[in-house]
């Protein structure tokens, strides 16, 4: 008997130990280089079981946790039909590499895709000031395992700016900040949209007036803008996730 693609799936699926969805914000764990790592997680009551949607992985800013975003997308999350994961920094102070990731967000996806039904091809990454800043740097790292990328008031530093030569796909990227942000000047995030279209990587920026810093006051504008920008991109083929050696 001949296997068809969609037959294949639907055997991957029964054979998954499959969570029901609730309408309540879950706070689960997992352990990553020997360490439990918290993390929320939104799966919204309309999703089908059989049916593969995105996920967007949700970076929180500087001294706050998962849960502060995604709060703030549970609304888009069940308007759309998709999963949203909002892990903590592991000192809620900062992201850094390797102890945040890419290692522990590869985890924290493949987790997820054992319980639920995601579509691999449409995996995201959204983050707010140091969760934006590091969204970047995993973006460029993984071009090749998250779609796309959008970020609200981050930046790449300019002794940085080697890192941006190693995305191996020109990963899209949307980035949105306050004309008047305190932390990330125009003039520094500009530069990085200059250095990323140096690269050949495609970028969108967004300058919203008179805007300053928070996040929070303009989620639900800023999460619209944010999905309208997501959606559109999708990998090409099967993620391939790239690991490294941090000692190096």
């Amino acid at each position: 008997m001949k296997l068809t693609g969609s037959f294949i799936f639907m055997l991957l699926m029964l054979s998954l130990e499959i969570y029901p969805a609730s309408e309540k914000i879950v706070k689960d764990s997992l352990t990553s280089q020997g360490k439990k790592r918290a993390y929320y997680l939104f799966v919204p009551e309309n999703i089908a079981p059989t049916t593969p949607v995105p996920l967007v992985v949700l970076l929180q800013g500087s001294g706050r946790n998962g849960l502060s975003l995604v709060e703030k997308w549970k609304d888009k999350a069940k308007q759309e039909g998709l999963i949203i994961v909002g892990p903590d920094s592991w000192d809620s102070s900062q992201w850094a590499a390797p102890a945040d990731g890419p290692e522990f967000l590869h985890e924290l996806v493949e987790a997820i895709k054992s319980k639920y039904p995601i579509n691999l091809r449409k995996v995201y990454l959204f983050g707010h000031s140091g969760g934006a800043t590091f969204a970047l740097y995993m973006s460029l790292y993984e071009s090749q395992y998250f779609a796309a990328t959008a970020i609200h008031a981050g930046a790449v530093q300019p002794e940085a700016y080697p890192l941006l030569d190693y995305a191996k796909r020109k990963i899209p990227i949307a980035i949105f900040v306050g004309t008047k942000d305190p932390f990330f000047p125009l003039a520094i995030v500009r530069a990085t949209r200059d250095e990323l279209k140096k690269r050949e990587i495609p970028v969108e920026l967004t300058e919203i007036p008179n805007h300053n810093h928070s996040y929070y006051d303009l989620a639900p504008t800023i999460n619209n803008s944010v999905w309208e920008f997501l959606k559109k991109h999708g990998l090409g083929e099967d993620p391939r996730y790239e690991q490294y050696d941090f000692k190096k």
